[in-house]
């Protein structure tokens, strides 16, 4: 999510699962504030190290989570991730490492309920490892068809 954007979805939304740096949870807190609403989010980690995604580093992940849950108007509800394509079981099992390790710490303002990980490839595998929220749109609206120039 674009700083930018927040300003016009912020009264249509129950959450936003994109949170991968301090400004934009800044932003999102400032707007929550403004709108009289508390607005739940997710961490988004970059759990592949891909340089196409956005996402916190896994090393950096519970210092955002901590840093977020203490702006006023926004609770943490969890972490979210799009793993590689074609991962293996290792990189959904680190993602879950980190989501018990941040909800074992009990931080203030942080409830650790949703761990949003899986697409219409790999929800399964996802599923299997403690993934409560997916993303199956390919699965049920088939391939996304692009118009051409």
């Amino acid at each position: 999510m674009q700083t930018n954007k927040e300003k016009y979805i912020i009264n249509d939304v129950t959450l936003i699962q994109s949170v991968d740096n301090l400004k934009l949870a800044h932003e999102i807190s400032r707007l929550a504030v403004k709108n009289n609403k508390t607005m739940n989010v997710l961490v988004e980690i970059n759990i592949g190290d891909e340089a196409t995604k956005s996402g916190v580093s896994a090393e950096m992940a519970e210092e955002l989570v901590r840093q977020t849950a203490q702006l006023p108007n926004v609770s943490v509800k969890g972490l979210m991730a799009i793993p590689p394509v074609g991962s293996g079981e290792d990189v959904f099992e680190k993602m879950h490492g980190i989501f018990l390790s941040v909800k074992e710490k009990d931080i203030p303002n942080v409830s650790m309920d949703i761990l949003s990980m899986g697409m219409s490839g790999d929800y399964e595998l996802a599923i299997k490892h403690g993934s409560n929220l997916v993303r199956i749109g390919t699965k049920l609206f088939g391939a996304r068809k692009y118009l051409e120039d």
